[in-house]
C-alpha cells in the first residue's frame, strides 16, 4: 500500500497473541496483494483496467466496494473511490485493513494495542493501566514539531493530507487534486469510517469543519496551507503547537 505498518502490543505476549500477530501481518500482505493500485496484477488494478468485472471479483472485494459506495452516500459524494474516473478505494481500504488487523489481535486476547498504518491508527484499550494512549499529529507542512497530541482509549485516528504522498486526494467534483487544506485528522471509534471521513473532509476543503461538527461520534482537526489550524469542539486532547 506504499506505506509502513507497525504494531504496539501492551499485553503479555502469550502464544495466542504471537500467532495472532503473524496472522495480522499476513492479512496486511493479503490486502496489499489484492487492493494495491501499485501492483499491476492486483484484483483492483485488473478491475480498473476492465480485465475483469465485479462479478468475477472475490466476495471480499465486492464487500469493500459496497463500503465505498456507502461512504460516498454518507459524505454527499465527497468520498469517492472513482474520483477522476480511476478506481482507487485506498481512501477506505487502509483504514479497513488496519481495523481488521486490530480485531485479529483483540480476539486473541491482546486488548491494549496500537496498530498504525502510515499514520492511520486503531487504538484498543490503554497504553498502561489507567493511562490513555497519546498520539502525536505531525505537522503536514514539514516543521519538526507536532501539530497536536490526541489522547484516548478505544479510538481511531485517521489523517489525510499532503505530508506523505503529496497532493494525491482528488476533488470528486473536478477530478483535480484538493489543495485547500494541508491535512485533516478525524477521530472516531473505528478506523474504516474515520479513514473515509478524513479523505472526504480533505476533499471538501473549507466546508470540512462545519461538516465534521455534524457527525455523531467523530471529531476533526484541519491544518491550512498557510499554517493556521482549526478543530471541532470535541476533538480529544488537542494541544495546538502551531498558529490557530
Amino acid at each position: 500500500m506504499g506505506t509502513v505498518f507497525s504494531f504496539d502490543i501492551r499485553d503479555r505476549p502469550t502464544g495466542a497473541v504471537v500467532v495472532a500477530l503473524r496472522e495480522a501481518v499476513a492479512w496486511l500482505h493479503h490486502v496489499d496483494e489484492v487492493y494495491s493500485t501499485y501492483r499491476p496484477a492486483s484484483v483492483i488494478s485488473r478491475l480498473a483496467r476492465g480485465e475483469i468485472g465485479t462479478g468475477q471479483c472475490p466476495a471480499e472485494v465486492r464487500s469493500v466496494l459496497s463500503l465505498c459506495d456507502r461512504a460516498e452516500r454518507d459524505t454527499g459524494g465527497w468520498f469517492s473511490h472513482t474520483a477522476g474516473g480511476v478506481l482507487d478505494p485506498s481512501g477506505l481500504v487502509k483504514g479497513w485493513a488496519v481495523e481488521r488487523a486490530s480485531h485479529i489481535l483483540y480476539d486473541a486476547g491482546a486488548h491494549n494495542t496500537c496498530v498504525n498504518g502510515g499514520g492511520d491508527i486503531q487504538l484498543r484499550g490503554e497504553a498502561a493501566p489507567g493511562v490513555p494512549w497519546r498520539l502525536g499529529i505531525a505537522d503536514p507542512l514539514g516543521a519538526a514539531a507536532l501539530r497536536a497530541v490526541v489522547a484516548g482509549r478505544d479510538l481511531a485516528v485517521a489523517t489525510s493530507g499532503v505530508a506523505e504522498r503529496g497532493a494525491h486526494v482528488l476533488d470528486p467534483r473536478t477530478g483535480s487534486p484538493a489543495v485547500a487544506l494541508a491535512s485533516v485528522t478525524v477521530t472516531g471509534r473505528w478506523l474504516t469510517t474515520a479513514d473515509a471521513y478524513a479523505t472526504a473532509a480533505f476533499a471538501m476543503g473549507p466546508a470540512a469543519r462545519n461538516w465534521l461538527e455534524t457527525l455523531e461520534g467523530h471529531e476533526g482537526m484541519g491544518v491550512l496551507p498557510d499554517g493556521r489550524s482549526w478543530w471541532t469542539r470535541g476533538f480529544p486532547g488537542v494541544v495546538p503547537t502551531g498558529p490557530d
